[in-house]
């Protein structure tokens, strides 16, 4: 029986104190407010089922007067047009909008919209959707949040883009315009409302509403940066996915695959947060506006502002096939070419692999770059199949090995084996060179971006190089009795250092200046304690990943339970300040 736990929640308070759930507590409730504020605007994230909304919870305040936000932009063609540099014609890459959302407003509108409002003395006025905040000049303001993941399965399941109708585009398509677009632009408006927002509803079942007062919310977000704290995974298919992590982790049986997971990487996930009974899901990337200091700690902060730049992620190959093989861009590609800040170094920490397994790392000795390219452009539209034994360098591997990615250097996973994935935070622009002549779970080939992998890709770094430099360095850091400390990568080109303890006793902990993220990557439990006494007890079991704040500063880890009196590991990362 697996003891993995996929719903793991902050425990917030004993009682349900200021939160609502469902939709008659939640009307009641804002009809009581209502009658002190003459004017709600309630944001909403894009993704936000505002219809939905509309009906469960809007129309039966009974409101004078109801103005949705969507009527007051800008129309759909117009949009896209002013966003079409950053939402290109490719089918994946775009580049970071640094729009406002103020930009896409018809000033017109807006005018009218808020003379109506100063000029109105009695009537109750309700303005709701994305933008519904620079409306308001005055009045109760509740936000409508969702998280990442459940927008994405809502545009799986046909859902259009924010102001745009698009149901029927690929879904590569539709992500990219969020994740290019949307988000960024939400997420600017909701950093600035954080301090302002008087409640907020979470908006990801939409059956089982839940409102809760900013205070509460607040308290939340605090207890999760005041202690040690797990985020909540999630699972999905893929053309490579393996069988491993339903085996471990008790997935769902009828699921074609589970070929990733991400349990380490607050932009995609969420936190659940409880109060009593009810149990309230946040983006978890709000932690990190919210609390960035007392999360990143003060000299990461100052680096990378409020992003959290360290990724933990499962990649699971077992019975199934090879990762495409791919490249990520240098840091001087990225930012000239997207205009990001830094890019996706990586990491492979082999957490399982059966017999055979290998990793593809790196180009072989002495070949021909020029043939390399010309097959790759073949094997591209489908003149031939790419010879990856010809040109890219293979290696067995097992248990516990750790090799180092560092951006421009070509790569895959191979199949039969689990990859704890430890990289730098972004995780979409992945280069695919060659998909070993495959389609994907859809029927259609996926996308290669030969121009982007080849202008970035690292011919340097071939066999030797990579043997010297990228593979399981394992240097001896410290030990005392019952334990040791190894650093065991990453290659100085990258920003993250990672240690592993191996130990049967009690191992005490500094931060480093930085948030740390952790796997318990041998043994089944262990537990962490604080050294004087700021948090309760935290314990982790096998493959779980866990968060430390950086203002916790020192802590210990320590085997329990089942692992008592035995040698267990964890793997460590952090930001080199």
């Amino acid at each position: 029986m697996t003891t993995f736990d996929k719903y793991p929640t902050v425990i917030v308070s004993e009682h349900k104190e200021d939160v609502w759930q469902g939709v008659k507590p939640i009307v009641q409730q804002l009809k009581m407010l209502a009658l002190e504020h003459n004017f709600i605007a309630i944001e909403c994230y894009p993704g936000v089922d505002i219809k939905k909304l509309y009906h469960d919870i809007i129309q039966p305040l009974h409101a004078d007067e109801t103005i949705c936000t969507d009527d007051l932009f800008f129309n759909d063609d117009k949009i896209t047009e002013m966003i079409k540099s950053n939402v290109t014609e490719d089918d994946v890459f775009g580049t970071f909008s640094p729009h406002s959302l103020e930009e896409f407003l018809d000033d017109k509108k807006v005018k009218a919209v808020k003379a109506k409002i100063r000029n109105n003395q009695k009537k109750n006025m309700i303005v709701y959707g994305m933008g519904a905040s620079l409306i308001a000049e005055e009045g109760l303001l509740i936000y409508a949040d969702i998280t990442r993941w459940e927008i994405q399965q809502r545009l799986h399941q046909g859902m259009s883009n924010w102001k745009t109708n698009n149901q029927d585009e690929p879904m590569s398509r539709k992500i990219k315009r969020a994740y290019f677009f949307e988000w960024p632009l939400a997420d600017r408006l909701k950093k600035s409302l954080l301090h302002k927002v008087d409640f907020w509803i979470d908006g990801n079942d939409t059956k089982n509403l839940k409102l809760i007062s900013q205070e509460q919310y607040a308290q939340g977000l605090t207890q999760v940066v005041s202690q040690p704290f797990r985020l909540v995974p999630f699972f999905a298919p893929g053309i490579w996915g393996g069988e491993w992590m339903r085996e471990k982790f008790d997935l769902d049986k009828e699921a074609v695959n589970f070929a990733w997971s991400f349990n380490g990487v607050p932009a995609e996930t969420s936190l659940y947060l409880q109060y009593g009974d009810c149990t309230i899901e946040i983006p978890a990337n709000n932690v990190v506006f919210y609390y960035p200091t007392e999360l990143l700690g003060n000299k990461v902060y100052g680096r990378f502002g409020r992003e959290f730049p360290i990724r933990f992620n499962f990649l699971d190959t077992v019975q199934g096939q090879n990762l495409s093989l791919q490249v990520h861009p240098t840091t001087e590609y990225i930012q000239e070419e997207f205009g990001a800040h830094y890019t996706q170094d990586e990491s492979y920490y082999i957490l399982h692999a059966e017999e055979e397994a290998v990793v593809y790392l790196g180009v072989k000795e002495n070949i021909d770059k020029e043939e390399m390219i010309n097959d790759l452009k073949e094997a591209e539209i489908g003149n031939k199949q790419f010879d990856d034994e010809k040109f890219i360098h293979r290696m067995s591997i097992k248990k516990h090995d750790h090799y180092s990615i560092p951006g421009g250097t070509i790569h895959s996973q191979g199949k039969n084996s689990v990859v704890l994935e430890i990289s730098s935070t972004p995780n979409i622009y992945t280069f695919k060179l060659w998909d070993w002549g495959r389609v994907d779970l859809d029927g259609k080939p996926r996308p290669i971006h030969l121009h982007h992998g080849l202008s970035s890709l690292q011919w340097t770094r071939d066999e030797n190089w990579v043997k010297e430099h990228l593979c399981s360095p394992n240097e001896l850091i410290a030990e005392g009795e019952g334990w040791y400390e190894e650093k065991t990568g990453l290659h100085e080109l990258e920003f993250i250092e990672t240690r592993r303890h191996w130990f049967s006793t009690i191992v005490y902990h500094e931060t480093h200046d930085s948030v740390n993220v952790f796997n318990l990557v041998e043994g089944e439990e262990a537990i962490v304690e604080s050294i004087n006494g700021e948090f309760e007890p935290f314990i982790v079991h096998y493959a779980e990943t866990f968060i430390i704040p950086e203002h916790i500063k020192k802590y210990s880890i320590r085997p329990h339970g089942p692992s008592e009196g035995k040698t267990i590991a964890t793997i460590k990362a952090f930001v080199r300040v």
